[in-house]
Formats: structure tokens, sequence, C-alpha cells
């Protein structure tokens, strides 16, 4: 009953010629625009920290993307989860990098962030693994990989399977029957023996000067332990006064988009699956 009446409330409109269907509510195009209007009055030097902290405070709400019966573009600012958070932080981070205040070019934008080719063409076109952001975004020449030194890394060879063995778990997957699942299966396998280098959590206790690989601002994705999975959460990189670094997360722990007050290895301490991060540089 919830999702129907939320589902009314949405707008549909389609961006010119990419006939491309997007799902909001008034008040995210409003929020949008406000906030893309304030990001050029106040020039800031770092975009996405920046507007990653604009967001703070908005409930973390998990799957805000899986709520029509095809792929959609969903832009939805009153919910996030930690993809989301990252993804519509630097969709306006490259709107203002474009001198734009367009609820339009922030779409468009969103999209060439979030797909493959830049528009939802199914289910299997969103980048659903971390690693196809990456890879994808990459190929964009929207992120970098900075430098890890060697004695800092760690080598992960990437094995993608659990949406093809979850997919009771995954309601859009499920849904799009066997020939999307194929195509997520075939993604996958294509991925397999691929290699990341990530920062492991006994390393990232270090100092700003000793981790200077990684900037205010930067992604970082958090490796995983589960098996067919790469990653399991993200969030933007700040550090703090205290010498450490933190994340800025959409937090299912405090329930909302927040800094976490404790250093990132602290956090990732508590957590027995998470082996340490990926860094990756936006814009």
């Amino acid at each position: 009953m919830v999702f129907v009446r939320s589902l009314v409330l949405f707008f549909v409109c389609s961006l010119g010629a990419n006939a491309q269907d997007i799902f909001y509510l008034k008040s995210d195009s409003v929020k949008v625009v406000s906030l893309l209007r304030k990001g050029q009055a106040d020039k800031p030097s770092n975009l996405m920290l920046y507007y990653a902290h604009q967001l703070e405070g908005i409930p973390y709400v998990a799957q805000t993307l899986e709520i029509s019966k095809v792929e959609k573009l969903i832009i939805n600012l009153r919910e996030l989860d930690c993809t989301t958070l990252v993804e519509n932080a630097f969709a306006l981070a490259l709107t203002t990098k474009q001198g734009s205040v367009q609820w339009s070019d922030y779409c468009r934008n969103l999209a060439l962030i979030r797909y493959r080719n830049g528009k939802p063409e199914g289910y299997h076109s969103r980048n659903h693994y971390f690693l196809w952001w990456v890879e994808n975004n990459r190929q964009k020449n929207l992120v970098t990989l900075p430098e890890i030194p060697a004695a800092l890394r760690q080598r992960q060879v990437i094995n993608l399977n659990y949406m093809s063995t979850h997919v009771d778990s995954y309601r859009m997957l499920k849904a799009g029957g066997a020939k999307v699942q194929k195509s997520i299966r075939d993604y996958e396998k294509a991925s397999f023996g691929k290699v990341m280098y990530y920062i492991p959590v006994s390393q990232l206790s270090k100092s700003k000067k000793e981790l200077s690989c990684i900037k205010d601002g930067d992604i970082l994705a958090i490796v995983t332990k589960r098996q067919g999975l790469d990653t399991s959460h993200i969030g933007i990189a700040e550090w703090g006064s205290d010498g450490y670094l933190h994340l800025l997360n959409a937090s299912k722990i405090f329930k909302k988009v927040v800094l976490d007050s404790r250093p990132i290895h602290k956090y990732m301490a508590t957590q027995k699956l998470q082996q340490g991060v990926w860094v990756i540089r936006a814009l």
C-alpha cells in the first residue's frame, strides 16, 4: 500500500533525444535546482565533499531505485542509500563543474553516472556492482583510480556471482525473467579474474601524510569478504580534525546521511566482513 501511494506522486518525463523516462517528485527537482544555485554562489573548492554535506540528515532507505516494473531513472533526494548518496553528490558536482543550474543537465549527468550507456535500457543497463560502476565511469573519463603505494595495498581478484545466485533478493531482477537474469550472469562472468587494489583496514589508522593517496572528497568503496560480491558499502572520504580518516555516508547504522564521528578504521573494525577500501577520485 505504501508503494502504491508513493508511486502515484511521481512525475514521469523525457529528456530530449534520449527519450529517457524519469520518476521524481516536484520537491526533488526543486531541491536539486536550489542546491545547484547554492553551489554556484558558494563556489566550494571541493564539490564532492560540499554536496555530500548538503545531503546530510536525509534518511537512509534501502533499494530506493527498485520502485518501477521497468528500469527508469529514479531521482529521490528524500531518501538515500550509500550508492545513491554518492551518485547524487557526484551528479550535483558534475553539473556545477559544467557551470549549469539546470534540472535537465543534472538528470543527464545522473543517468550518465548510473548507467552503462548513460541511460536506462533495462535492468541490466544499471551498474549494479561497484566494479561495473568504477569501470564504466573510468571509460567515460569521469573518475580515476589514484595510485596506491605498494606498501599500503593488497590485491583483490574479482569473482562476482551474488546477484545471479540470490535472484530472490532483487525484486526487479526476479521479475525480469530469464533474459534479464542471463544478461546479469553474463556480465558477472565477464568480470571474473579482474584485479582491484585496496587499502586494508590495518593501514587505515595511518596519518593523512602516510595515506596521501586519499584526498577529501574521494569515494571509498568498502571491500567485503562476502562470497560473490566485490564491495558492500560506499561513502565519501573526509579527513577529520583528529587526524584520522572518516566516512561521510548514508548509514544503515545511524539511519541517515552522516559524517561518522568514528575514524573509519574503528568503524570497520566492528564489521567482520569488511577488508579495506578502494579509492576512487571523481572529476
